[in-house]
This record gives C-alpha cells, sequence and structure tokens, in this order.
C-alpha cells in the first residue's frame, strides 16, 4: 500500500506524526510525506533549509517533498496567519505539482490545528481520485473563540463554513477524543467518525536510569512536575497560585519544563502536573501529555474538566480536580502528598496499564494500517 502522509509539521520537527511514519515503514506500507520548511517551535527555517522553493529528502525509507513556507515567527498573529496561509495555498501548488507523477492508495492527513491545513490534501486527493482521511486533532471553529484570536460571530460563522467543507470532503474522520465526535459530526454530514486516540513514544514506559538529568527539585520531598507545552490554553498560572496556598509545606516543589519530551525527569517526579484553561472545548481536550504520564507510571493531577479528567479517573491513575481552580488543586495536591507511598504507587502502576491497554503506539499503528486499508478499498466496514 502506497500513502500520502500531508501535515506541515514533520521531521526535524518534533511531532507525533514522526514516528507514526516510522512504524508505518517497518510494516512494509510505502509512505511518501508532503509538508512544509521545518521551523516550530523557534520560528525561523531550521539550518540546511530555505523558506523558498520546493525540496525533495528521504528519511528513514520515506520520500519528503516540502513545500515553500512563510516562517511562523514568534509573538505576532500576522507572521502565524501567513505560516498557515503559505502551506495552504503553496501545499496545495506546489505540493501537487512535486507528487503529480506519483500513484497513491490513500491519503492520511495529520490534522493539527488549524484544520484548515487539511486543503492541500483535499486537492490533491482531488486531482488524483483518491481517497482522504484526516486525523482531527483540535475542534475548529471552536478553538479561535476559546483562545480569542477571533470574537466576531461572522468570522467565526465563515471558518465554520470551510470547516465543513473540509469534513465533508474528507472519506474518514478520526477524532483523538471521543468528546470530538459530537461537534465533528455536527458539521460532518455523514462523513464517517471513528475514535482513534493519540499515543506516545513507548519509550515513556521504560524505567529511568541513573543517567537521568538532574533537575532543581526532583528527587527531593515531594515534586509535582508539568511537562511539555506553556501556554495560555494550559492555564499554567493556576500553578503559581496553588503553590502559595502551599507555602507551609517546604518539601512540596513544583517542577516545570517546557522544552523536550521529558520522560526521564517524569519518572523522578512525586507527581504529574497537567493543565488545561476553564473553556468547553478544553473539556473535550485530551492534552497528549495525558498519554505520556500514564505511560510513565507516575501518579497524576489533572487541572482540567471534561474528557481527559474523565480519563484519569477510569484509569484509576490519580486525582482530578476543576480546571483553573487554585485553591482545589492546593487541596488535591496536598491529598496526594498526605497518601500512603503505596496508593501512590498503585496509582502509576494504574496509569502504565491503561496506557498498555488503550494507547499503546504499536496497537494503534496497526488500527491506523486498517483504517487505511479499508478506505482505500472503499469497505464499509469501518469501526
Amino acid at each position: 500500500m502506497r500513502v500520502l502522509v500531508v501535515s506541515q509539521y514533520f521531521w526535524p520537527e518534533s511531532f507525533r506524526i514522526n514516528a507514526i511514519v516510522e512504524s508505518l515503514i517497518e510494516r512494509g506500507i510505502e509512505v511518501e510525506v508532503l509538508t512544509g520548511k521545518p521551523n516550530y517551535p523557534e520560528g525561523v527555517i531550521y539550518s540546511g533549509y530555505s523558506a523558498w522553493g520546493c525540496q525533495r529528502e528521504q528519511w528513514k525509507g520515506a520520500t519528503l517533498y516540502r513545500a515553500p513556507l512563510f516562517p511562523r515567527g514568534r509573538n505576532s498573529h500576522l507572521r502565524l496567519l501567513l505560516n498557515y496561509l503559505s502551506f495552504i495555498f503553496l501545499g496545495s501548488a506546489c505540493g501537487s505539482w512535486m507528487v503529480r507523477k506519483r500513484q497513491y492508495d490513500v491519503i492520511f492527513v495529520y490534522g493539527l490545528s488549524p484544520i484548515l491545513l487539511a486543503i492541500p490534501a483535499l486537492f490533491i486527493g482531488w486531482l488524483k481520485g483518491k481517497k482522504v482521511i484526516i486525523w482531527v486533532q483540535d475542534l475548529w471553529p471552536q478553538s479561535l473563540s476559546a483562545t480569542g484570536y477571533i470574537r466576531s460571530r461572522l468570522m467565526l460563522g465563515a471558518v465554520g463554513k470551510v470547516v465543513r467543507f473540509i469534513y465533508r470532503g474528507a472519506d474518514l474522520l478520526l477524532v483523538q477524543s471521543r468528546a470530538f465526535e459530537a461537534p465533528v459530526a455536527a458539521l460532518a454530514s455523514g462523513t464517517p467518525i471513528v475514535y482513534y486516540p493519540n499515543s506516545v513514544d513507548d519509550t515513556f514506559a521504560i524505567p529511568a536510569t541513573d543517567e537521568t538529568p538532574q533537575v532543581e527539585g526532583l528527587g527531593e520531598g515531594f515534586s509535582v512536575m508539568f511537562a511539555g507545552n506553556i501556554g495560555a490554553a494550559q492555564a499554567v498560572g493556576v500553578m503559581v497560585e496553588a503553590a502559595s496556598f502551599l507555602k507551609a509545606h517546604a518539601d512540596i516543589h513544583f517542577v516545570v519544563l517546557g522544552d523536550g519530551s521529558c520522560r526521564d525527569e517524569m519518572q523522578k517526579a512525586s507527581a504529574l502536573l497537567v493543565t488545561l484553561a476553564n473553556r468547553p472545548i478544553f473539556a473535550a481536550t485530551v492534552p497528549n501529555k495525558v498519554q505520556a504520564y500514564l505511560a510513565a507510571g507516575r501518579p497524576i493531577i489533572a487541572c482540567l474538566n471534561g474528557e481527559g479528567a474523565r480519563l484519569v479517573a477510569e484509569a484509576g491513575a490519580g486525582l482530578a480536580t476543576p480546571a483553573e481552580d487554585a485553591r482545589a488543586l492546593a487541596d488535591t495536591i496536598l491529598r496526594l502528598y498526605q497518601m500512603p507511598a503505596g496508593e501512590r504507587e498503585e496509582m502509576g502502576v494504574n496509569g502504565r496499564r491503561y496506557y498498555q491497554e488503550h494507547f499503546d503506539h504499536e496497537h494503534l499503528v496497526d488500527e491506523l494500517i486498517g483504517h487505511l486499508q479499508a478506505v482505500s478499498q472503499g469497505r464499509k466496514d469501518i469501526e
């Protein structure tokens, strides 16, 4: 089977799609990738690449086609908009030209925000008469209003119409959260929708070694660690406020790591913290760090609402507390801190077991291949 993967982000940028492509190739799938020029997260084009001009290269058995891309910069809404638009238009035009002589069985879109980045895949699918699968990672247009980027109802309505066009143009929609199913279905008009969660690198489930990097606060007293993206959506200010409520407990430490996977550091922490802002859209989202935390086998404190909190509770992997409620977060941390060590250890074991049962990378790759085959063959037994 030959698959074209379309994703604005790809190696050497660090995204989940890299591991998926590598595993597909290991299973004998021929994979080519249409992507942009790497510039995330710094906002400048990586050394060895140019923003303009088409480029072709090889990576671990996959052929990569890179379309021209306007770099996203930092802290500039205009540059970010130009970054997205450049991939939509140049990915469609240059991408379709670069793969004009190539044949595929199916096209797979890694649908990070904004979902409009799926347009090049739909265009190429239309040109080649091939079916398209979109893996929806974020809800649009809800994300725009939740983050405050767009407040105009007229603009949100216009974006909603484009999203409806994208969903209806796909042959299968995979959603990363069960809570995504209803809002996506409201715009999809009958396009099949299947729950397909994220996973993480299986090395997260490997015990830490003595070579674990030394991080101040880890291994001293009771450490509560937050690892991953630090932004408005994560409402990380709640940690600062919660810490102020816990001043009397000098051996409770907050450790915030914002770069890299932080795998080894996670397994040295007493508890792992995940937060999201108190917005309806985020109640439907499962942050990818939840899977990483489960795999790491440490107790989880879920300061968020909805699906992410439900998942942690269902796994028996930790404690949940309402989003952006600093007092409740402080009380929950204190509760975990005072809990017998054996109970905390059991939470970690439960989390790792739940990860292996529901989010194991190898199992999910096999499941994805099943979806790719079913859609490419026009089967109706998609579940």
